[in-house]
């Protein structure tokens, strides 16, 4: 599950929670749902593990101090905090992790700034793009992001792969990944179905009017769904 270099008890620790994180927040400094720290305070009361801020008109100074209020939030709560794109704000902050994308720097440089204690995320597309993050040693991403699994607004121009591809990753990656793209509690059930245990959101809970309720109906449903329940039904917010 782990990469061959585990890093030191910070590292393990991490990956141990990584891996059984099962609802994944991606956000830019300004949700639609309101001010960031009071969003990510509910998100995360509502059942949200893991934060990620992605905000592709942050650089520099300004980045720093809005990924410094989030991790400020995130750690004081008891989740992982993930830094999009820039491994050496990540460093610089106190950032449980990096996430990076096919087209971004390679994780193998991610790694050289991270270190080994930092969490690697993976954009993952294609079986091609799960089959490289997985083979070979040592193994350099901790966890994936597999999608988009249907259309969403956040990634204009790339087309969606489907529950297929969920499928593949479930039958084929020893890392941890979670389903993205489009997902909330209407179609979750295929999703899970296809044997993702963790999701990762934007618009279903940062765009929610109760970000608070929206992740409980969204951990609550992945919850029930791992349990075997019967009858799986997921209510929307």
């Amino acid at each position: 599950m782990a990469p061959t270099d585990p890093g030191g008890a910070i590292g393990q620790e991490r990956r141990r929670r990584i891996e059984a994180a099962r609802l994944y927040l991606v956000c830019d400094s300004q949700p639609a749902a309101g001010a960031l720290a009071d969003v990510l305070q509910r998100a995360i009361r509502g059942g949200v593990e893991v934060v990620q801020l992605r905000d592709k008109a942050l650089h520099g100074d300004a980045l720093r101090e809005a990924a410094s209020a989030v991790r400020e939030v995130c750690h004081a709560r008891g989740a992982l905090f993930i830094v999009n794109d820039h491994p050496q704000v990540a460093v610089d902050v106190g950032a449980d992790g990096v996430h990076v994308g096919q087209h971004d720097m390679d994780p193998t440089d991610v790694r050289a700034v991270a270190g080994p204690d930092m969490l690697i995320g993976l954009s993952t597309h294609s079986r091609a793009d799960i089959d490289a993050a997985v083979s070979g040693a040592p193994r350099v991403a901790d966890y994936l992001g597999v999608g988009p699994v249907f259309e969403t607004p956040t990634k204009p121009g790339r087309p969606a792969v489907g529950v297929s591809l969920v499928k593949y990753a479930a039958a084929v990656s020893p890392l941890p990944f979670f389903a993205i793209g489009g997902i909330d509690v209407s179609n979750l059930a295929a999703v899970a179905g296809a044997g993702a245990r963790g999701v990762a959101v934007v618009r279903a809970i940062a765009g929610a009017d109760n970000p608070e309720a929206a992740a409980q109906a969204l951990a609550g449903a992945l919850k029930d769904y791992e349990r075997g329940s019967t009858g799986y039904t997921a209510t929307a917010a």
